[in-house]
């Protein structure tokens, strides 16, 4: 798995099952605080950390520059989701009950890893998580997907996963979602509705994407299986043989800080 290979243990963190009940904001400042401690590190060191939460779109940067931006979050929390505001690249996506989160976290101690060695370190460790099935795992842009980016996963044409990336505190984060299961085509005509309703028939300077739900689906799907976020998770420890190394007391005294900043950065959306 190139990148990976050079790592000698990895430390896991699972934050997948049972269901968080917590804000998305807070995994995004759990990524935060173990970017800073494994900042720390000397030699090239590595963690993963599964995650999920319950109903919640989360939107990106540049979403805020739709015309019509609030009625959109508006229309998104009436239908019964969070909305949070994350700091890495990329647009809206959907969390749930069925969809998968993993941040592999590294750190930079020597020389840099270059944003498509992130991109690419991720992309090999899901395929080789679901190397046992028969079917090809293709990182490309998916058109018409949400959050389309040249890291998108699919299978056969359909994509059922993303990939973002953060840099900050001396080390990478690189995030991906997995729809494992659940109801993909709703995901895809809620984005969808999310951005008719944001920009309603304006032109806009950013080319946010018109959303089909037709070129997405789920792992559960495209391998004709039946597949749980457990499952996933298992499939992850098999791999990479480790085992679950909870936050450390000085890491959670951390999490206020990182909290703190990224609730100001959603005050636009979300009331506190």
């Amino acid at each position: 798995m190139s990148l990976l290979t050079g790592i000698q243990e990895w430390r896991w963190i699972n934050q997948a099952a049972p269901l968080s009940t917590e804000s998305a904001l807070y995994s995004f400042a759990t990524d935060d605080v173990l970017s800073e401690s494994i900042s720390k590190e000397m030699g090239m060191s590595g963690l993963l950390r599964s995650w999920c939460h319950p109903k919640t779109i989360v939107v990106g940067i540049q979403d805020q520059r739709l015309p019509y931006f609030k009625e959109a979050v508006q229309f998104l929390k009436e239908s019964g989701y969070d909305v949070v505001m994350r700091h890495s690249g990329g647009l809206a996506v959907v969390l749930d009950e069925g969809v998968y989160n993993l941040s592999l976290i590294l750190n930079e101690p020597k020389e840099s890893i270059s944003i498509d060695d992130g991109y690419e370190a991720m992309k090999a460790l899901i395929s080789e998580m679901f190397a046992d099935f028969p079917v090809e795992i293709e990182a490309k842009e998916i058109v018409h997907s949400y959050c389309p980016g040249s890291y998108d996963l699919s299978i056969n044409g359909k994509k059922f996963a993303g990939i973002s990336q953060r840099r900050a505190n001396g080390a990478i984060a690189v995030q991906i979602y997995l729809s494992v299961n659940g109801d993909q085509a709703q995901r895809a005509d809620l984005i969808r509705d999310f951005y008719a309703i944001g920009k309603k028939g304006e032109e806009t300077r950013i080319q946010y994407p018109v959303v089909k739900n037709e070129v997405m689906s789920t792992l559960s799907d495209l391998l004709a299986i039946p597949l749980s976020l457990e499952d996933v998770n298992q499939r992850l420890l098999t791999l990479m043989q480790t085992s679950e190394i909870p936050l450390t007391e000085e890491e959670y005294a951390r999490l206020p800080y990182f909290m703190e900043r990224l609730k100001k950065r959603n005050q636009a959306i979300v009331d506190y």
